[in-house]
């Protein structure tokens, strides 16, 4: 298996709207393992279109409890269970996510009990595991580490960056975020970040569109980071390669990918790439033990 990062819904928030991108999810295949980080509407679907079995499903991260980011996360694991899962799926996630777990299998259980009674199947409460974790080291297994960092997300708390390093190489997903300088120590050297990004000018129209006026624009800039400020993060952390993530908005018909570059290109010369929904990207070989280990 080529490891490789696929980018599968790239939209920031819950809204969908005819011909758009969809929420936030990715795919991360790195050093054997098939990772899901985070889980918004559309993710079952895209991971099939990314040719992923999900009779495989892994691990599963979820850096914070925005239904953009969670939403699907139930949905997601009852259909692998229904397409054949038999080996268990552990979910990390932050404080929270075993309570949403518990509720979304209650509000299925005449479909669970009457599948396992009638089709045979392993009961899915058996096979799914959820991890709860917090700020620092959240996953260490054979030389798979997954590290994680509170960022800010006003009014949520409990929201994290996440790093995964693995055959000397690391990928970093910001999470939601406003502007936040921890990130770049946290990010230092790694081959991809992944980082969500806002382009002012289409702020209004978004507001506009969307309804709540001027409490949805204080939340937009108290919560994410435009897009000149993640090239900053990625400049200080010296990454290889910037992945704008999360988009807000991606859906304006006004904003080209060249309004996204010129806003980057202010803070990072480096390689980059918008994300759209599909997008792929392959991860470099592993590196020789003691070489360019973090």
């Amino acid at each position: 298996m080529t490891d490789r990062l696929v980018l599968l819904g790239t939209k920031g928030g819950p809204a969908l709207r005819p011909g758009g991108p969809w929420p936030t999810s990715s795919l991360l295949e790195i050093g054997g393992r098939s990772i899901v980080i985070d889980c918004g509407l559309g993710v079952t679907r895209a991971l099939t279109e990314a040719g992923v079995n999900l009779k495989s499903l892994d691990l599963v991260f979820i850096t914070h409890l925005h239904s953009d980011h969670v939403l699907e996360l139930g949905p997601l694991l009852h259909t692998a269970w229904t397409a054949g899962l038999a080996e268990p799926v552990t979910v990390y996630g932050p404080a929270g996510t075993d309570h949403y777990w518990q509720k979304f299998v209650q509000s299925l259980e005449f479909d669970i009990e009457i599948r396992i009674d009638d089709e045979g199947r392993p009961d899915i409460r058996d096979l799914v595991r959820i991890e709860e974790f917090t700020e620092g080291a959240a996953l260490d297994a054979g030389g798979f580490v997954v590290t994680a960092l509170r960022v800010e997300h006003p009014p949520v708390s409990e929201c994290f960056a996440l790093r995964f390093d693995h055959g000397g190489r690391s990928v970093v997903f910001s999470a939601d975020t406003a502007y936040f300088e921890g990130l770049a120590a946290f990010a230092v050297g790694a081959d991809i970040l992944v980082h969500e990004a806002m382009l002012e000018k289409g702020v209004d129209r978004l507001v506009e569109r969307t309804g709540n006026g001027a409490r949805l624009r204080e939340h937009l800039f108290a919560s994410h980071t435009l897009a000149q400020d993640a090239a900053r993060i990625a400049s200080q952390a010296e990454v290889k390669h910037l992945v704008l993530h999360h988009l807000i908005p991606a859906d304006d018909p006004e904003i080209s990918e060249d309004d996204w570059r010129a806003a980057v290109r202010t803070n990072w010369g480096g390689e980059l790439t918008i994300a759209r929904d599909g997008t792929e990207l392959r991860l470099p070989n592993e590196v020789p033990q003691g070489k360019g280990a973090r």
